[in-house]
């Protein structure tokens, strides 16, 4: 039986240097084995997004919580709902992912940054070497946000694997890119409530640490794959 694993790709801050708003920089990568159909979980997360009085559309977490783009004029009710609707769909398809962290510091540099990132690709792909040699085919799927990642993923994963195909997509067109976005938004989260770092609309939106882990964290840690 041919197997294709898709991954898809999402970041989380930029490849610059160090700046007291921008002190990390994260990767998520989901994977998804085709094997595992997510019709369902996608009519149902569509059902609930129409029910919580949306219209279809990529949905992004880091602007549910801020309140920003199209989400300024919708209370902080329906956009919990959004969010409660992405994380059902997290939590009912059959997915996995994992976290790529940068701690950027003063003078760091892209070099810097970069080749940080191409470590940490390498070490998790040999981890899991097993796991990826069951597929015939593994398709990743990014949208091109920061050229240079795309050059880090291409050269590191192309060392280990040679089924390997890249495939530039809108977030728009793929659900599980919509739910890599928030992996990735809720993991910054999580670093910005254990350094004290939460805003005022992460505290708003998740009133506290603990009730964050409780509601939101301890949920999709166990889709996390270390």
């Amino acid at each position: 039986m041919y197997r294709k694993l898709s991954v898809f790709i999402d970041e989380s801050g930029d490849l610059g240097p160090y700046r007291s708003h921008s002190p990390y920089y994260l990767v998520a990568m989901l994977f998804h084995d085709q094997e595992d159909a997510v019709d369902d979980a996608i009519t149902a997360l569509d059902e609930r997004v129409k029910n919580a009085g949306f219209e279809p559309h990529a949905i992004h977490t880091g602007p549910i919580v801020r309140r920003e783009e199209r989400y300024r004029g919708n209370t902080m009710d329906e956009r919990k709902k959004l969010l409660g609707a992405l994380m059902d769909f997290g939590r009912h398809a059959n997915v996995k992912y994992t976290l790529l962290r940068v701690d950027k510091k003063d003078g760091a540099n892209i070099i810097d940054i970069t080749a940080k990132l191409s470590k940490q690709i390498l070490l998790f792909v040999t981890t899991h070497l097993d796991f990826f040699q069951k597929f015939d085919e593994i398709v990743v799927y990014y949208d091109n946000g920061q050229i240079e990642l795309t050059r880090v993923f291409t050269s590191a994963l192309t060392v280990l694997l040679s089924n390997v195909d890249f495939r530039l997509v809108k977030p728009s067109d793929y659900k599980l890119f919509q739910l890599v976005d928030m992996f990735c938004s809720l993991e910054l989260i999580a670093i910005k409530f254990e350094t004290n770092t939460a805003t005022r609309s992460d505290t708003d939106f998740f009133h506290s640490r603990r009730d964050f882990r409780k509601n939101y964290l301890k949920t999709i840690r166990k889709k996390r794959l270390l």
